[in-house]
Order: structure tokens, then sequence, then C-alpha cells
């Protein structure tokens, strides 16, 4: 007998509104697909970004005022409306790019627009931490830019980097329940159709609950890896 099915006739009894667990885990599938390819896209983008915010900084290695300015302009603009209103005013643009506004694929580009602007301020702040001292000893060896992204502020950031990418990934998990009130699909699409339009509360304590344990999760895998480049 498989452990589910000992304790099927358990979580029946506790939570009597929930007919069929087997949907419950889908959504839980779901919210996982959701956060690896969104998490991944806002790395791969928001890295590059953070680095270019830092670079064209004021007093930096390639201080580039106007350049700066519009690029902080956006990333704030972006991060500034509620992520659920961002995801309706994008929904035309979420059609264009993966033909489709509902499911996983449909949540993934303002899932990856919203976090990639956060993900990058974090980055940002992670290489303003880094000693002024490294960077100059390295341009007075004559280290080109790239050199020093790569051999000083990324090595020397990158316990800074990982705690922005747990920070991250524990919004996008926000970011995703919230998404379910527009058919993203997920945990939060069940907490919303079942917990709240159709008022079965066993949803919404079992999502709740489990979205908890998620976040947990990501924290203490988040601190591990912190912990560990932080030894180095």
């Amino acid at each position: 007998m498989s452990t589910f099915s000992a304790t099927a006739p358990v979580l029946q009894h506790l939570f009597p509104d929930i007919e069929d667990w087997s949907e419950l885990a889908q959504a839980c599938l779901d919210t996982l697909l959701m956060l690896g390819g969104s998490l991944t896209l806002t790395v791969l983008f928001g890295l590059p970004l953070g680095v270019l915010l830092y670079l064209t900084g004021k007093g930096q290695l390639r201080a580039m005022p106007k350049l700066y300015g519009a690029l902080s302009l956006t990333v704030n603009i972006l991060r500034s409306p509620p992520f659920i209103i961002l995801m309706i005013v994008l929904l035309p643009l979420t059609s264009l790019l993966v033909g489709t506004k509902l499911g996983i694929r449909g949540a993934i580009p303002p899932l990856v627009i919203g976090a990639v602007p956060f993900f990058a301020r974090l980055v940002e702040t992670a290489f303003r931490e880094v000693e002024h001292g490294v960077i100059e000893a390295s341009q007075a060896m004559g280290a080109t830019t790239w050199q020093i992204v790569r051999h000083v502020l990324l090595p020397e950031a990158r316990v800074g980097i990982w705690a922005s990418v747990t920070v991250t990934a524990i919004a996008l998990v926000g970011y995703t329940a919230m998404g379910g009130a527009i058919g993203a699909g997920g945990l939060g699409d069940l907490a919303y159709r079942y917990g709240y339009l159709s008022n079965k509360p066993d949803y919404m304590i079992v999502t709740v609950l489990l979205l908890i344990v998620l976040v947990q999760i990501l924290q203490v895998i988040g601190d591990r890896i912190v912990g560990y480049y932080g030894r180095r």
C-alpha cells in the first residue's frame, strides 16, 4: 500500500471539501514548473541587467548617466504596479509571445517581466557592496572591464547574488499564486476557484500550507548555499 493510499482517509477526514487530491498534486507541479521556468529566465536576463546598472552608475567603471537614468526609470516603472495588475496589462503581449494568456506558458512572460527588474536591483546592490579597493587593484594591474566583472565582481558578490536569487524565488512563489486569479494555473488557481469562488475553505487552507512549505524549502536551500559560499 502506498503512503498516499494509507494517508488518504486521514486527509479526507481533515479536509472534506477536497474531493480530488490528484488535482491538488497537479497544481503543485504546475506551480513548481512556473517557478522553475520563470526563475531561470529571471536570472538569465536579470543578472546582465544588474551588471549593466552597476557599471553605468555614477562613479563606476563605465559611468553613463543617460543610459543609467533610462535603465533605472524602466526598472522602477516595471517594479511599481502590483503584480496582478502588471499581469493584466501584459495579457496582449503574453498572447503575442507564447500564443496563449492562460496556463503555465501564459504565466511565464509576466512572471519574468515582473521579477527581472526586482532581481536586477538586488544584483546591483550586491555589486555595490564589493570593496572598491579590490576593483581599483584590478584596474591597476590592467584588467579590462569584462575581466573585472568576471574575475572580481561576480566572485566577490556571489554571496549577495545567491541571497538575491533566494529572495526572488520566494517573491515568484507569491507571484504565481496571484496569477491564479487570472487563469495562470497552479495552487493560486485552485485557491481562487475553489477556496474563494466556490466557498470551500479547505482548498484555501491546504494551498496556504503548501505555499508555506515551499517557501521554507526555498529559504533553507538558499541559506545553505549562501552559508557555503560565505565560508569560502
